[in-house]
């Protein structure tokens, strides 16, 4: 297969893989750090420390427990075999399962932090507005949770396409299924095409410097205007 055609399908499924993953952690971490936030329970602690377990966990090691789980012999497996949609290691699904496992955190915290910074008063005043709690979630708490939830899906998106271990793990060395740019730069090492690796390993270099640049500017001018205002 032609290399330049290798190198164009891991970028554009590694975009793909990271764009799919922050949409899905967007909809799913928001009403968990929303509850994260705001709960009491003795469980809060728990389910806080078992959604930050990716942050200190080996990759390879949750890797290879989903490796089992959604094996044809793991209780997952047996159940998408159950339904007729086969098992999920090994194709560009179980990518997105493992990802957004693997990058909860990074959606999480920033989020959970933001809801937490909002406080008792905003809410407060909606309730005497007699604003439902749709009305509050739209027009209050997501407005004042904006900078939290846009560092969490710049967060998630740039930590997806970095993903080595679970990835490899998960859905192996595909071309054009499974095969993300970690995966390929790593082949390109193993096989000693450096030259190839450093075109790709800078790219991706390049990338986290101005993602993380861009991120660090837009919280920076936010706080200086809340500050002014």
């Amino acid at each position: 297969m032609d290399t330049t055609l290798i190198h164009w399908q891991a970028i554009w499924l590694t975009l793909k893989l990271a764009s799919v993953t922050t949409v899905v952690l967007m909809i799913l971490a928001t009403p968990l750090a929303w509850w994260l936030a705001r709960t009491r329970s003795r469980l809060k602690q728990p389910i806080a420390a078992l959604c930050a377990m990716p942050l200190v966990l080996p990759p390879t090691v949750l890797g290879f427990y989903l490796l089992v789980l959604m094996g044809p012999n793991g209780p997952v497996g047996q159940f998408t075999q159950w339904l007729g949609i086969g098992t999920l290691p090994f194709t560009f699904t179980g990518l997105v399962v493992a990802s957004t496992l693997y990058s909860l955190p990074f959606a999480l915290q920033p989020i959970q932090t933001a809801f937490e910074n909002i406080g008792p008063r905003p809410l407060e005043v909606a309730a005497t507005l007699r604003a439902g709690p749709w009305d509050t979630a739209i027009h209050v708490i997501l407005p004042l949770a904006r900078n939290g939830m846009l560092s969490a899906a710049v967060l998630t998106f740039a930590h997806t396409i970095g993903e080595f271990g679970v990835v490899l793990m998960i859905g192996g060395n595909i071309p054009g299924a499974t095969q993300v740019l970690s995966v390929l730069i790593f082949n390109q090492v193993e096989a000693m095409e450096y030259v190839q690796a450093h075109w790709l390993a800078g790219g991706m270099v390049v990338f986290s410097f101005v993602v993380l640049l861009v991120l660090y500017t837009f919280n920076y001018r936010s706080v200086r205007l809340s500050l002014v205002n």
